[in-house]
């Protein structure tokens, strides 16, 4: 197996993970977010946090840097667009990741807000669909 192919399978695998992850954060865990006993929330939201970055921090550090090989590196001329969709739907991600969720995360650590818990599962929405489109995306840069 080339390099080409090597970066290939681990995009696709790291942007599967992320794509999987992300749908149940959205669908599981953030809802579940509201049910937590307000006593117990200020650490649960921490621990969220701690926890969650052990799991995604690297899955999101391969990810965004095979993303970058592909759109400097195309597999193909064809393939190039694809790439460069990919990528900026990467960069739609942690954009929203940096202004979005982070903050309500933020607050939620000082205590539980119902009105915090809505605004990040809504705004979660963002993440959850440019996930899935690069899920999409990585798929087809391997079939090609």
């Amino acid at each position: 197996m080339d390099w080409q192919s090597w970066i290939l399978f681990l995009h696709a695998t790291t942007t599967l993970a992320m794509t999987g992850l992300i749908w149940f954060v959205q669908v599981v865990h953030y809802p579940l977010f509201a049910h937590v006993d307000a006593a117990a929330f200020c650490n649960y939201a921490a621990q969220h946090v701690r926890r969650t970055g052990l799991v995604v921090a690297p899955l999101m550090m391969f990810e965004c840097a095979t993303a970058a090989w592909l759109v400097i590196w195309p597999p193909s001329a064809e393939t190039a667009t694809t790439s460069y969709a990919g990528f900026a739907l990467l960069l739609v991600a942690w954009i929203s990741t940096a202004l979005l969720q982070v903050p309500c995360h933020r607050r939620l650590e000082s205590g539980k807000d119902l009105a915090t818990i809505q605004r990040l599962i809504a705004s979660n929405w963002i993440r959850t669909v440019a996930w899935t489109g690069r899920g999409a995306i990585a798929l087809l840069l391997l079939a090609a």
